[in-house]
């Protein structure tokens, strides 16, 4: 497999730029001298030591970037969005870019370093670098350990506008994953890959989770439909009929996408019978999934 996601130079000079337009004058002071000092030879100590100043000298703004940034970023590398990026966060990532990785065993050791030690800012930045950095069939099993935590703001870098879980997570991770996000609210349709990525089983998990919740009477996000669309058949049509009897009107909406989605008869004339003017709007394209987030 290949050793790079992206072209590093090319994301550094990105990332300084993006930088030099958010950051103030102390800032960017600051930034350039530690990117010549990293770019000499150094200790680890010295880039764990930037990558943990780097909120104070740098702060945690928003970067302001164009939507011509935003272009740019998936031209580097497709998936990459860094649309809530801070200042803070674009900085460490740009320490770890400079991060000597031609020696791929010192390098993984010296990056689950970081992830052992950091708190939850650095650690929120080590799983946004993910698609960026070298040698990622080796960064896996961190990626997995990312699912497991009790950080919610850790989790999300790793699940939401992230391609990195998408391309490189086995199918037992990447489940895990998406049933986390369902259980603890956050937005599926922010996680790259949710369609490609859809299994049988992942179909299977979500419907016992949905089965808890309504046994329970809590509510549950009407996105998990999205992902058992492909999988209908005759038990989850018993699902759907829940859904027009008691669901919200949004859950009924996506009861009909997932209804007219695939090519199952019954599915159908089930949505036809229940919410013909739903599959009116389907047939329109005014209702799909993207609209309905």
């Amino acid at each position: 497999m290949s050793t790079y996601q992206a072209d590093i130079i090319q994301v550094h000079d990105l990332l300084k730029k993006w930088l030099h337009g958010s950051t103030d004058a102390k800032g960017n002071e600051w930034l350039k001298q530690k990117i010549v000092t990293l770019s000499e030879p150094v200790t680890l100590k010295d880039f764990y030591l930037a990558f943990g100043l780097a909120p104070r000298m740098v702060g945690k703004l928003p970067l302001q970037l164009s939507p011509e940034d935003l272009s740019i970023a998936q031209q580097l590398r497709k998936g990459l969005t860094p649309t809530q990026w801070t200042t803070e966060q674009a900085t460490r990532i740009l320490i770890l870019l400079m991060l000597p990785h031609d020696n791929k065993e010192e390098y993984i050791k010296a990056l689950d370093q970081l992830f052992t030690t950091a708190e939850v800012g650095e650690l929120t930045a080590l799983y946004l670098a993910l698609p960026l950095l070298p040698h990622p069939e080796a960064l896996r099993f961190r990626a997995s350990e990312g699912v497991r935590t009790n950080m919610s703001v850790v989790f999300n870098a790793l699940a939401l506008d992230n391609p990195y879980p998408m391309e490189y997570m086995d199918e037992a991770a990447w489940n895990q994953m998406i049933l986390k996000s369902v259980f603890i609210g956050s937005p599926l349709h922010r996680i790259q890959g949710l369609d490609q990525r859809a299994n049988a089983t992942l179909a299977r998990i979500l419907r016992d989770f949905v089965h808890e919740r309504w046994a329970a009477g809590r509510p549950v996000t009407h996105e998990v439909w999205r992902i058992i669309a492909p999988f209908v058949d005759d038990a989850v049509l018993i699902d759907v009929e829940h859904l027009f009897e008691k669901g919200t009107e949004t859950e009924q909406q996506a009861a009909v996408l997932l209804c007219m989605q695939g090519n199952h008869i019954s599915a159908k004339s089930l949505a036809l019978s229940k919410r013909p003017d739903l599959v009116e709007k389907i047939k329109n394209q005014e209702l799909t999934w993207s609209t309905l987030q």
